[in-house]
């Protein structure tokens, strides 16, 4: 099973870097850097393991990385084959015969472990992480690794030193919390396999009991021991630099060393039992010091636990527990062990490597990058609703304050003015909750992200109930103001998280990977987009409308489209009722199976509370339920084997041929899986996210800035840098992470051969959380010289009254230095003229600042940037990514200019309609010379998997070529108007019309370029792309006279016409109430796309061949009587 596994994934493995965080992650594990919290520092040690054996290849690099998911996916698929085998055998051969199994128990049992195996190898989700540089490969071998184990235990339990698997399973623990927290979920499972193996009379009552433990087991991890390392050595790191005056990290040092030595102490008196009081406190300090008291923010619950502690050792022990004691220290010890290997955070950190996100080089900054608290947090089982707001208490003066509640203090390290001030932590503040609307508050609250309040309504209809909300009250907590909020009532709630976050975000993946999958687009409830499907018509089209009628665009022809007619499923079910009823043992399997499978999916459900429409598909969540689920659909053969020999081949002699045909039942199910899911898992041969983040650094002109702000336009960035020292002197800045310190100071450090990002901001400038919005107060509207404006913000610009930063002069303008620009080609000689004297910057009349009511702290670093790179010189040249939201442009939109992917800053105003013009020379020639295409241009057409993410790339990077090509053709035609006032024999004339020609022929290669790079058979075009191209050919051979132009604008416009038909032949075939389930993009194609093709196919051929489209169009289905002509918006 391991060969078949790590042949599969080798085979499909992605060569480079993935969309998402992979190509952070492959980054990391390079140069050993620092990424996004809670961090993974198993995960970067190990990939650093496998990079090695690349030696210096660059190249390869990622390879090496996606190899170790590929083998950690094969190592997990072993030991699912091992457990499935263990647990079968345990229903199927009697204790003390194993030695002794039949051919037809080892048929059955061997057959169970290849179905369930196999099922799991191939199936969709956990395929995929299989194969590129992600923590869920990692994830999932220690969850499989886990509850492997725990069963080995229950092979050994009675034996001498069967602890040891025990002790072995709490170290797995604590390694994998540095790779991912899902193996916490894993508790229930294990806590149950020891209650059913060490308690002879088990029952309900004992199996509830166990599982309320293991409940109290994972809280003392995850709140107790795990943050109580950090926080202890956070006393100790105090008490070394602020009283004894070391250095940072030295408490720290001190408290690892120490911690350790205390552990060693413990084992040791442990194992010797020479003295019970020396055992008493040995143990004592293990749990003291360890932290694992330590829960919560206050001291109250912690010295409880504490005093519970010295009371159980000193007054109730009076038989020491030895064996208990030694389990108890040893899992505390490994788990530290295993959870140490955050030092190479704290360690890499303060080397202040180029990727160094959150700056966690010391303790307490460590520990809000392993708390998350940048990612804020969301209610859970009782807190507030959408509209829930601060409450705010108002003085004696008329001043509203937000009434908030303070906790533990927060210290940071003191900024130094000069090099020779000695260490210091300084407290920053407390933390705060703020007290938010009682009469919103409500339990399990599932709805509660004020900006996806149309999102609710859409998945529920929800109407809610109007309630008098408290906004002010006085000193006395007296109300003095409120006002009526819409509540949604616990029913509506609890359709919520029924409708979208049960059967929309776990239920859906989960028939992914049983049923079948629709295709890949993602989806929001919409009927044509990532739906689920059996492939069992009756079903099927009772669900989301007729299957067979769908365009092949979204089912034949997109290889997401897979088809089990629910086999996995039904396989599944067999073996989940054959082990629940097959003897009391197979009871208990049950429960421990059931409580793995729900842990890992419902709970993951409950905790994770999902708001609407998330950025991508979440199915990789819960690949650990999905592993508990093959386990049953393993157990399926053995199911079918006993249905065979109840009720078909119930003769002793045929025992043996129905284990034979329930084994080829069972593996025929895992390979008509892979017959559907080998298309979109082979991803062999696919450079995309490498090329397109090229593609990115490639439109930047030397020692530029482009500012970025997703995943997938800053990560691809940043593996090219710094894995394949592609454009190193490009400074890539996130403006998602510029609203923080520590990235800003990061920006102050050159990287490679980036020098430091140009800015007036210091160190102190944002330090401590300071200045995180700039308020609209009192705006001052006279225009201010940008740097000017920021400088006062970064000065003494708290507002008295309401003691807030204020930015009082949000009306700005940047001086333009002509020479300058000039000088270092932002501008070309001939546009000289055209350059302004200055730049606006008007903040109190952009739309989103004006919304707001303030600047956070990204607006007015780019600002900051922007200026300070200017006012150098502009020897600096910034660029935004296209990809970039347009309400972070700062409203320079009319001062870009496309260059290939990223938007230049110019100081001409190009545009006045305020869209971004074409640098159609600089643009030209990056596409034609620099960019590279993903292995699009080198496979053969289709036969490469194209995920969403990269088809969304392919069309962005379409359309910025669709760009270029339509600004070279709207040059060629205004060449032609200009030539065209000039006398045919002069020389004028004649330099006119061959730049008009040249830019035409350029035209005409983009357009033939995007064609062959970016073949329409490997991705179709979005919307109407395929018309704009379309288009275009036809304007080059109307003025041309080009008869090749005209036929590849009719191919394209014929295919076009063909695949939107078959759009609307579906759309025609739904019933009101499933066609308004469409999504905005398919209602768009049935009211305009489609009747557009129709009418631009209309314009390029003759009447006879129109009338054998429409022809063809109505044998497909379609009634063209329905069809709006009118070229209105139906």
């Amino acid at each position: 099973m391991f060969a078949i596994a790590t042949i599969t994934y080798m085979l499909t493995l992605e060569p480079t870097a993935s969309f998402w965080d992979c190509g952070e992650f492959i980054a990391q594990g390079y140069k050993l850097e620092v990424g996004h919290p809670p961090g993974n520092p198993i995960f970067i040690l190990a990939a650093r393991f496998f990079i090695n054996f690349v030696g210096g290849d660059t190249a390869h690099i990622a390879l090496a990385v996606n190899a170790m998911s590929a083998l950690l996916s094969a190592g997990t698929i072993l030991l699912l084959f091992w457990t499935i085998t263990h647990l079968v055998r345990r229903l199927i051969v009697k204790d003390g015969e194993e030695d002794a199994m039949s051919l037809t128990q080892m048929i059955v049992i061997f057959g169970s472990g290849i179905c369930g195996t196999l099922a799991y190898t191939w199936s969709d989700t956990f395929w995929f992480s299989a194969v590129e540089a992600e923590v869920y490969a990692f994830s999932s071998f220690c969850t499989a690794l886990v509850f492997w184990l725990i069963l080995k235990w229950e092979d050994h339990a009675d034996e001498e030193h069967s602890d040891r698997y025990l002790i072995l399973i709490a170290y797995v623990i604590g390694v994998s919390v540095a790779v991912h927290l899902l193996n916490l979920l894993c508790i229930p499972a294990i806590v149950l396999v020891y209650y059913y193996k060490k308690f002879k009379n088990t029952s309900a009552k004992g199996s509830l009991i166990a599982l309320l433990l293991s409940f109290v087991i994972i809280a003392a991890i995850l709140y107790g021991l795990v943050p109580g390392f950090v926080e202890m050595a956070q006393y100790f790191e105090l008490f070394f630099v602020n009283t004894l005056g070391f250095g940072f990290n030295s408490g720290t040092l001190f408290y690892a060393i120490a911690v350790l030595a205390i552990f060693v102490w413990c084992v040791f008196e442990l194992y010797k039992q020479r003295s019970a009081t020396r055992i008493k406190i040995a143990f004592f300090c293990t749990v003291f010091f360890s932290g694992t008291l330590l829960i919560g923010d206050g001291v109250m619950l912690p010295l409880a636990l504490t005093a519970a502690l010295v009371v159980y050792l000193w007054k109730f022990c009076k038989n020491i527990p030895v064996r208990w004691f030694t389990i108890v220290a040893m899992s505390i010890f490994v788990i530290f062990v295993g959870y140490s290997s955050y030092a190479v955070i704290l360690i890499r950190s303060n080397a202040q490597t180029p990727m160094d996100q959150n700056s966690p080089d010391n303790v307490f900054a460590l520990a809000s990058y392993l708390n998350r608290e940048q990612y804020g947090d969301r209610p859970l089982l009782y807190g507030e609703t959408f509209q829930s707001g601060i409450v705010y208490e108002v003085n004696s003066s008329g001043i509203p304050k937000a009434i908030v509640t303070e906790g533990k203090k927060l210290y940071a390290k003191k900024v130094k003015s000069n090099p020779d001030e000695a260490d210091e932590y300084i407290v920053t503040g407390r933390t705060k909750k703020y007290k938010m609307t009682p009469e919103l508050n409500m339990l399990f609250p599932r709805m509660y992200s004020g900006s996806h309040i149309q999102q609710y309504k859409e998945w529920t209809g929800m109407k809610g109930t109007m309630v008098n909300a408290t906004t002010y009250v006085d000193g006395n907590g007296n109300t003095l103001a409120n006002e009526p909020k819409l509540k949604p009532t616990f029913l509506e709630n609890l359709q919520f998280f029924i409708s979208y976050q049960m059967n929309h975000m776990y239920w859906r993946y989960f028939m992914w990977n049983f049923a079948g999958r629709q295709n890949d687009i993602q989806g929001n409830g919409e009927i044509t987009q990532g739906n689920w499907i059996s492939g069992i018509p009756f079903i099927d089209n009772w669900r989301l409308g007729d299957q067979s009628l769908m365009p092949a665009d979204l089912t034949t022809d997109n290889k997401g489209h897979n088809v089990f007619f629910m086999l996995p499923l039904l396989l599944g079910i067999i073996g989940l009722l054959w082990q629940a009823f097959v003897s009391k043992r197979g009871i208990e399997q049950f429960w421990v199976v059931t409580f793995l499978f729900l842990m890992t999916g419902v709970a993951i459900v409950v905790y994770l509370n999902q708001y609407p429409n998330q950025p991508r598909e979440r199915d990789y969540a819960f690949a650990g339920s999905f592993y508990a689920f093959t386990i049953w659909v393993g157990m399926g053969v053995a199911g079918l084997w006993h249905i065979l020999r109840q009720y078909v081949m119930k003769k002793d002699k045929q025992a043996r041929a129905a284990a034979w045909v329930a084994a080829v039942v069972g593996l025929l199910v895992p390979l008509q899986m892979v017959s559907q899911t080998w298309d979109d898992h082979d991803r062999s041969g696919r450079y995309c996210a490498r090329d397109f983040g090229k593609n990115y650094l490639a439109s930047v002109d030397q020692n530029g800035i482009i500012f970025t702000n997703g995943d997938n336009d800053t990560f691809p960035l940043w593996y090219a840098q710094e894995v394949e020292d592609y454009r190193t002197d490009v400074r890539v800045i996130n403006l998602s992470y510029l609203a923080t310190d520590w990235y800003i100071n990061q920006m102050r450090r050159p990287a490679y051969e980036s020098e430091p990002v140009p800015m007036i901001a210091d160190a102190e400038t944002f330090a401590y959380d300071q200045r995180q919005y700039g308020y609209l107060i009192s705006p001052d509207s006279t225009l201010t010289p940008a740097l000017k404006a920021v400088g006062h913000f970064y000065g003494d610009s708290k507002n008295a009254k309401y003691n807030l930063y204020e930015f009082k002069y949000p009306r700005m303008y940047i001086p333009v230095d002509a020479d300058a620009a000039v000088a270092q080609n932002v501008v070309s000689e001939r546009y000289k003229e055209y350059i302004n004297p200055y730049i606006s910057l008007d903040m109190l009349n952009e739309p989103n600042t004006r919304a707001d009511g303030a600047m956070n702290t990204s607006k007015v670093m780019s600002i900051d940037i922007v200026a300070s790179a200017i006012a150098e010189g502009w020897k600096r040249p910034v660029y935004f990514a296209m990809t970039v939201p347009d309400k972070y442009y700062l409203g320079l939109t009319p001062y870009m200019l496309n260059t290939g992917m990223a938007y230049q800053v110019t100081p001409v105003a190009y545009n006045a309609s305020g869209d971004a013009g074409v640098n159609t020379e600089k643009m030209y020639e990056n596409v034609t010379k620099k960019f590279t295409w993903g292995g699009l241009d080198t496979a053969e057409p289709g036969s490469l998997y194209l995920d969403e993410s990269v088809r969304r790339m392919v069309s962005t990077t379409r359309s910025t070529m669709l760009d270029l090509a339509t600004a070279l053709a709207q040059e060629s035609y205004m060449f032609k108007v200009e030539a065209s006032e000039m006398d045919t024999t002069s020389a004028q004339y004649a330099e006119k019309m061959k730049w008009a020609n040249d830019s035409e022929n350029k035209c005409r290669e983009i357009l033939d370029l995007m064609i062959a790079k970016l073949p329409e058979k490997a991705c179709s075009y979005s919307l109407s792309m395929g018309m704009d191209i379309a288009s275009l050919y036809m304007t080059l051979g109307e003025e041309s006279g080009n008869a090749e132009d005209l036929k590849k604008a009719e191919a394209i416009l014929e295919r076009e016409v063909l695949k939107y038909a078959e759009y609307v032949r579906f759309f025609q075939s739904l019933e009101p109430s499933k066609y308004n389930l469409l999504s905005r993009y398919d209602m768009y194609i049935d009211r305009n796309i489609f009747a557009s093709c129709l009418q631009s196919y209309a314009q390029i051929v003759d009447d006879e061949t129109m009338t054998a489209m429409l022809m063809k169009i109505e044998a497909l289905g379609v009634n063209l009587d329905r069809i709006n002509l009118s070229g209105k918006d139906a």
